[in-house]
């Protein structure tokens, strides 16, 4: 019978057998080093103790080859801790080219997910099995921290920013996600479970709950009714810059620096439109700061994500919905 706590969790991604070796190894040479020096206390401390009150220890002037040792032995010790921390590190921080999106946004005291295809998920996650998934992370209120245990990967939550982390689950199972940060009085209660699934029950489960209405099309709608498409109407006229082709690409800005078109500077645009002035356009825009939702924000931004410049009309719109997944969305 499996314990009801088991004193480590399973090693369930392509990392986690990294981080425990790590961490394991440098248990091991904590526990040396404790074992040795506490036994050579020991061990000195008998030896050396005096036995008449009139005893005087023998004057010392030290070692070379001593001070060299207990100095070089350390430094090889942390340099090899060092490179394979180091390793591990780039690991977990460099996401694969393919990935599978999904958003969670943090709020007192639960995690909401959301698929591309619609999708939503409160404390529940669905993830295909040996699928590279970037997990783009925000807050709604105060800081918290996405930790999924068996999965050895864990980031802050953080209000006003876009935060990611990757993983690749190897074992199909259920799993914890826990809050490593404390949030509140509730933070205890704020868990949710993983679903690992084959490949083809994770599709037909997309299928199964199927909301009719994709991420870009919420956001389709939501530039609509907010009337964005009055100003950012796509053509040379417009009041605001086109968006057709801009993500990931630089934007000029008014006082002559640059910034790159991503998730963080669509959802200040959104919130804090005088933060980051185009070049070219007027302040106009006013704030959507309390009219829109963290779930709305990512909407907007997956349907600007979507759009596309037409070939030899730059500033043209496609179609909303676009025809392929933006860059690091696998097909379904």
């Amino acid at each position: 019978m499996e314990p009801t706590i088991p004193l480590f969790p399973d090693q369930a991604s392509t990392v986690a057998a990294r981080v425990d070796n790590l961490y394991f190894f440098m248990i091991a040479v904590s526990a040396f080093f404790a074992v040795v020096v506490t036994i050579m206390v020991i061990f000195f401390a008998i030896r050396f103790r005096r036995r008449h009150d009139d005893e005087v220890g023998e004057p010392i002037h030290g070692s070379l080859a001593l001070e060299l040792l207990w100095t070089g032995i350390p430094f090889v010790i942390a340099m090899v801790m060092f490179v394979w921390g180091s390793s591990v590190y780039f690991a977990l921080a460099r996401v694969p080219d393919e990935t599978l999106d999904i958003y969670a946004v943090g709020k007192q005291w639960m995690w909401k997910f959301q698929h591309r295809e619609g999708q939503r998920e409160i404390n529940e996650l669905h993830v295909p099995v040996n699928t590279p998934v970037r997990m783009i992370i925000t807050s709604e209120d105060v800081l918290h921290d996405l930790y999924f245990p068996s999965f050895r990967v864990k980031t802050d939550a953080i209000p006003g920013r876009y935060t990611q982390v990757w993983f690749n689950a190897t074992k199909t199972g259920t799993y914890h996600i826990f809050c490593a940060e404390y949030c509140g009085t509730k933070h205890s209660g704020m868990i949710g479970w993983v679903h690992v699934l084959p490949v083809d029950e994770y599709q037909a489960w997309l299928g199964g709950t199927n909301t009719g209405e994709s991420l870009v099309q919420k956001g389709e709608k939501l530039f609509t009714q907010l009337a964005c498409i009055t100003c950012h109407s796509g053509t040379s006229m417009g009041r605001g810059p086109a968006l057709q082709g801009v993500w990931g690409h630089a934007v000029q800005l008014s006082n002559g620096n640059t910034v790159t078109a991503d998730a963080s500077y669509v959802r200040e645009s959104i919130l804090n439109p005088m933060a980051k002035i185009v070049a070219g356009y007027q302040p106009l825009m006013p704030t959507f700061q309390g009219q829109v939702t963290e779930e709305q924000l990512l909407a907007l931004t997956e349907y600007i994500k979507g759009l596309t410049a037409a070939p030899g009309a730059p500033g043209a719109a496609e179609p909303a919905t676009p025809a392929a997944p933006a860059p690091g969305a696998p097909q379904h």
